[in-house]
């Protein structure tokens, strides 16, 4: 699978949200962070994207345009991520996963930071589950996908790209925030 860098370029796709919305990425106006995370209901990537939910504004104050793609289908999908305040995207086939080098691996859920983010977001997770409110991982999810992420200009060069090496290894948003800064010839 080839992993694509800085400097590489995507073709714009249109592609639907999880809630019916055709989006466009790379967006046409400013930035996009394009974020692959793992399932539905990965404890996780769900932690991380309330905390990508909760400074949304400064994220879009940056001129960031948010996309989040899980390997699920849409009706996974929508108990968890259908009241993002983002787009999201179901590539239950992973071909967005496979077009930008995307991987699965066993260390996924090795590292203990993995261990850590999985401690302080599986009791809510668990809650949730019990009570009826979300489903628990669908038949056929891995839970050893890794996640990335990509910060992609409007004519589709990739400004920065991050592949994790594990389950808790993705941009936070001051990072975010910061790649989006340092880009060339931003004017502030």
């Amino acid at each position: 699978m080839t992993k694509l860098a800085a400097g590489d370029t995507v073709p714009v796709r249109t592609l639907t949200t999880i809630l019916g919305r055709e989006t466009s990425v790379p967006a046409p106006d400013g930035l996009t962070h394009l974020q692959f995370r793992r399932f539905a209901g990965c404890p996780v990537c769900n932690l991380h994207l309330r905390t990508m939910a909760d400074r949304r504004s400064e994220i879009r104050a940056a001129g960031i345009h948010e996309t989040a793609v899980f390997h699920s289908r849409r009706e996974e999908m929508l108990p968890h991520q259908g009241s993002l305040p983002f787009d999201v995207i179901a590539d239950p086939g992973r071909e967005l996963y496979t077009a930008f080098g995307v991987e699965t691996s066993p260390k996924a859920v090795l590292h203990p930071r993995v261990w850590l983010a999985g401690v302080r977001a599986t009791p809510a997770t668990l809650k949730d589950i019990r009570g009826g409110r979300k489903p628990g991982p669908a038949k056929g999810e891995t839970v050893l996908g890794l996640p990335a992420d990509f910060l992609i200009a409007p004519d589709g060069r990739i400004e920065a790209a991050h592949y994790g090496r594990h389950a808790d290894d993705q941009w936070p948003v001051d990072e975010l925030l910061d790649l989006a800064a340092r880009r060339p010839g931003r004017t502030t």
